[in-house]
């Protein structure tokens, strides 16, 4: 499996990360998975034979039992693997039991390092925007974190562009440690991060994992057209992350995942991931599986190359049109465009 670099640090990390949101099953957090000690150490087994050195997980997951069956299964080989983790999200009742203040991340990381049975954590995230802290406040907790040998890199996850650059600037200005990552939702059924995103993640050398790469199994092709969904199915129907803005399109994609797959003798889920991969700014794509036979075939995904022709088809029916600034860019700009912009707009250009 290839490694890549992750942003402008100097670590590197396999094209594929296991993700953990399965673990546990506890709460909400059982209507994506309910894996157990046994089954999750068997993934990880799987995991690490196919090259992944980078897992998942997220304080928040099944009320932090994600991190304990991580953190339980990694015993033993803790040093030749990465961790991230990620903290934000509300966890308890009290008032100061969410955000990214100060307290919280502080307290959060000690909780999650008790829990992963580690003593440091690799890419600690902030796992969503905060508008009432201030970020200086929130940057300099996780400087202090990394100065203390606690966490060794520190990400993003969830934020629009306006959000991560103020960021960045900050961090800058005031020389505290600075965002090597953004962890973000990106897939053929949903480009928005095209807009914002993959440019700002370019022009400041970040690298980007991409969280459910398939849609929630949108994209595996278990749901097509004029045809019931799949059994225990929780998409098209209540659960609307991540949401579908348009069906019929939607469809569209799914039948042209198909048919590259059936041209490979593979499944649609391994188009879909192989699509991501080889998107500009892309470094790992998050992949979580309930079961070993899903896994096996999500981790193939890294070897798959698909021709300029096959990208170009799932390039067209995935399309959407160039919001503003952008399509007055394309216009009247293209004779002063920057790498960062060609990643939106070059297709555009004729």
């Amino acid at each position: 499996m290839e490694h890549r670099r992750l942003g402008r640090s100097g670590l590197r990390v396999s094209t594929i990360t296991m993700g953990t949101m399965t673990f546990g099953g506890q709460g909400a957090f059982a209507n994506v998975g309910n894996t157990d000690v046994a089954q999750a150490r068997r993934q990880v087994d799987i995991a690490l034979e196919a090259g992944v050195n980078l897992f998942d997980t997220a304080d928040i997951y099944s009320d932090g039992v994600s991190e304990e069956i991580l953190g339980e299964v990694l015993q033993g080989r803790r040093d030749d693997v990465l961790v991230a983790t990620k903290a934000r999200m509300v966890t308890g009742p009290g008032p100061n039991d969410g955000g990214a203040s100060r307290h919280h991340l502080v307290r959060s990381v000690e909780r999650s390092l008790r829990r992963l049975r580690t003593e440091h954590v690799d890419l600690f995230q902030i796992h969503e925007w905060d508008g009432q802290t201030p970020l200086e406040e929130t940057l300099e907790a996780l400087d202090t974190l990394v100065r203390s040998g606690k966490v060794r890199y520190v990400g993003a996850s969830n934020h629009s562009g306006w959000q991560l650059m103020k960021a960045l600037a900050v961090a800058d200005a005031r020389g505290y440690q600075r965002y090597v990552s953004q962890q973000i939702h990106y897939t053929l059924q949903a480009r928005d991060a095209e807009d914002e995103l993959v440019p700002l993640t370019l022009d400041q050398d970040l690298g980007i994992l991409v969280w459910s790469p398939l849609a929630g199994g949108l994209l595996s092709g278990k749901y097509r057209r004029d045809r019931s969904a799949p059994e225990g199915s929780r998409h098209l129907t209540e659960w609307s992350e991540p949401p579908v803005h348009d069906e019929g399109k939607l469809y569209d994609v799914v039948e042209v995942l198909v048919e590259v797959g059936e041209a490979h003798g593979v499944s649609a889920a391994q188009v879909a991931l192989a699509w991501l991969l080889g998107r500009p700014g892309v470094t790992s794509l998050v992949i979580g599986a309930r079961t070993e036979e899903q896994l096996r075939d999500d981790l193939a995904a890294a070897d798959l190359v698909l021709a300029d022709d096959e990208r170009r088809r799932l390039d067209e029916v995935s399309a959407v049109p160039l919001r503003y600034p952008h399509w007055h860019q394309a216009a009247t700009a293209k004779d002063r465009l920057s790498a960062a912009d060609l990643s939106l707009l070059g297709p555009h250009l004729g």
